[in-house]
C-alpha cells in the first residue's frame, strides 16, 4: 500500500494533544466488557475473543494434510467445511485465495509459506492458525483480507527483513474493502516496515464506514517499522499486545476510532498516532498502558470506551512474559 508525506502538524498541537492523551489515560474508566484483570497466560484459546467471536473456521471436518502448493490451492478451494494442515514450508509466488468455512493450520513450528502468502476474499468464517509466513513479496501480503467477514489470525509468525526497501515487501496482515469481524491474535510480527494496515485508502469511505471492526490482542511487534496497525473509518480495539522497536506504532485515521488498552511499549518513537498522513484525523481512547518514553499525538478521543463483547484485559505489568511466552507458531 502506498504511504504518503506526514502533515506537519505545530508544537503546540502536539503538546496539547499529548495533554488530552495523558488525561484519557489516567481518567477512563475499566471498560464494562473486561472480564477482570487476570492475566491470560499462554493457554491458547480454542474460539476467538472479540470482534472475531464465532468465528469456527472448518470446524471439526476431517483434517488433510497437504506438503505442495498444488495440493494446498486444491484443498482451500470451495465452501464446504474443511481443515488443512499444512507440513512443511511450501514456496509460493503471490497469493493463494481460501474458500469460506476454512480452517488452515501449519504443523509444528515451522510449516507455512515463503515468498507469498494467502488472501481471503468474499468469503466468511476463515480460521487461519500456526502458519509461518516469510518475506511475501509486494505486491503480495503474508495475509489480505478483502471483503470477508469472520476472520481468526491466531498464533501465527510472520516476518520479513528490512535489508531491502519499504516498498519491496507489502503488509504482513491487511485487511481492507469493508471487511467485518475480524480478531488477530497471539501473532508474532517480526523485521518488516508496514505491519498491519485496515483500510487501504482514504478514499473509500463510502464502502468502508460502518465495517472494518477489529480486535488486536496478545501480538507480539518486534522491529516492526509501522501500521501497527493503521485504520481508517473502522473500529478497532488493541490490547495487551507488546510492541517493541517501533516508529509509530497505532495509527488512527480518517475518523477511525480505536481503544488502546493494557498495552507494553519498548524502544518505540510514538505508541499511538491519530493525524499523521491522512487529511482527517482518527481518535483514540487509551487506559492502561506502559508506554515506556514513548510519545503520544492524540488530538481526539472519541466515543469508544467500551468494547461490545467479553474479554480479559489482563494488566500490563504481566503482557511481555504473557505475549513472549505464547505468541507465535508452535504455541498452541
Amino acid at each position: 500500500m502506498r504511504t504518503h508525506t506526514p502533515h506537519q502538524r505545530p508544537r503546540a498541537l502536539l503538546l496539547a494533544a499529548a495533554a488530552v492523551a495523558a488525561t484519557a489515560l489516567a481518567g477512563l474508566p475499566q471498560s464494562a466488557g473486561a472480564v477482570g484483570t487476570a492475566p491470560a497466560g499462554a493457554a491458547a484459546e480454542t474460539t476467538p475473543v472479540g470482534f472475531g467471536a464465532g468465528t469456527s473456521g472448518g470446524g471439526t471436518a476431517a483434517p488433510v494434510t497437504v506438503s505442495t502448493l498444488a495440493a494446498f490451492k486444491t484443498a482451500v478451494t470451495g465452501d464446504n467445511a474443511k481443515v488443512v494442515k499444512v507440513s512443511g514450508l511450501i514456496p509460493l509466488s503471490g497469493q493463494v485465495d481460501v474458500g469460506s468455512n476454512t480452517t488452515v493450520l501449519g504443523v509444528g513450528s515451522a510449516s507455512g509459506f515463503t515468498g507469498g502468502g494467502l488472501r481471503v476474499k468474499q468469503e466468511t468464517n476463515v480460521v487461519i492458525r500456526n502458519l509461518t509466513i516469510t518475506k511475501p513479496v509486494a505486491p503480495a501480503d503474508a495475509i489480505t483480507v478483502q471483503k470477508s467477514t469472520k476472520v481468526w489470525i491466531d498464533h501465527n509468525t510472520f516476518s520479513s527483513d528490512r535489508d531491502h526497501g519499504k516498498d519491496y515487501y507489502d503488509g504482513l496482515v491487511d485487511i481492507t474493502h469493508a471487511s467485518d469481524y475480524v480478531t488477530v491474535s497471539w501473532n508474532t510480527f517480526k523485521n518488516h516496515y508496514k505491519g498491519s494496515l485496515v483500510g487501504h485508502s482514504d478514499k473509500n469511505a463510502s464502502e468502508d464506514t460502518g465495517h472494518l471492526r477489529v480486535t488486536y490482542h496478545h501480538n507480539h511487534f518486534s522491529d516492526v517499522n509501522s501500521r501497527i496497525p493503521s485504520l481508517r473509518f473502522g473500529t478497532g480495539h488493541f490490547y495487551d499486545n507488546y510492541v517493541e522497536g517501533a516508529d509509530t506504532a497505532v495509527h488512527s485515521r480518517m475518523g477511525a476510532q480505536m481503544l488502546v488498552e493494557n498495552n507494553v511499549f519498548r524502544s518505540t518513537k510514538v505508541a499511538v498516532t491519530t493525524h499523521r498522513d491522512s487529511g482527517t484525523d482518527g481518535y483514540a481512547n487509551l487506559r492502561g498502558n506502559d508506554l515506556g518514553g514513548a510519545a503520544l499525538e492524540v488530538s481526539r478521543t472519541g466515543s469508544f470506551t467500551t468494547a461490545p463483547y467479553a474479554y480479559t484485559a489482563e494488566p500490563a505489568s504481566s503482557v511481555v512474559a504473557s505475549v513472549t511466552a505464547g505468541a507465535g507458531a508452535g504455541r498452541l
